[in-house]
């Protein structure tokens, strides 16, 4: 049987089609690799500024945090930094925890506060002298620090008993109403 030259050419087509087919599959697998990588690397760089940006904050507070306290009549003599803590059990961190022997305040900072972190910190802040067993027998205070509230987080914080530090320009300051009597939490 004679194939006709023009069926041939119909063959010749459909076999360079399913060639550039398959070369067009293998750059899609390349470019999905490639994406895949970017994403990768994009999602390291947002988790080291989180990272960075948050510990930034934190300093921001600390800074002026004994200053802040002393003015509310608690003498911090210490402020310790990023106490952390990992086991099967628990685990936690506390951003700063200023002392003077015999009272603590607890700081929790976020850039942008809201309501559901004022309430996870509330929880955790019970937590804070059965996980630390040193501070068992102290006075603890908590506060909360940030750079941005929304839903009137600041506001639910204060009546819930914290401190509010707002982070401003190049230091923090108090914003809780004169007269302010903070809770005890332990």
């Amino acid at each position: 049987m004679s194939v006709s030259p023009q069926a041939k050419e119909i063959w010749d087509l459909i076999r360079e089609n399913q060639k550039g087919l398959k070369e067009i599959r293998e750059i899609q697998k390349q470019t999905s690799k490639q994406m895949k990588e970017t994403g990768e690397k994009i999602k390291e760089t947002r988790s080291l500024f989180e990272t960075q940006w948050g510990k930034f904050m934190e300093s921001l507070v600390e800074g002026d945090l004994i200053n802040i306290l002393n003015e509310q009549g608690i003498k911090v003599i210490n402020t310790y930094p990023n106490i952390k803590h990992r086991s099967e059990k628990d685990q936690y961190e506390y951003d700063i925890v200023a002392s003077n022997g015999k009272e603590m305040v607890v700081v929790e900072v976020k850039t942008t506060l809201r309501v559901k972190h004022v309430k996870y910190f509330l929880e955790d802040l019970k937590k804070f002298p059965v996980r630390i067993p040193i501070f068992k027998e102290k006075r603890i205070y908590g506060a909360i620090a940030y750079l941005k509230s929304e839903e009137k987080a600041s506001v639910y914080a204060e009546r819930k008993g914290l401190f509010v530090i707002r982070a401003t320009g190049s230091s923090a300051s108090l914003v809780n109403k004169k007269g302010f009597k903070p809770k005890v939490f332990s």
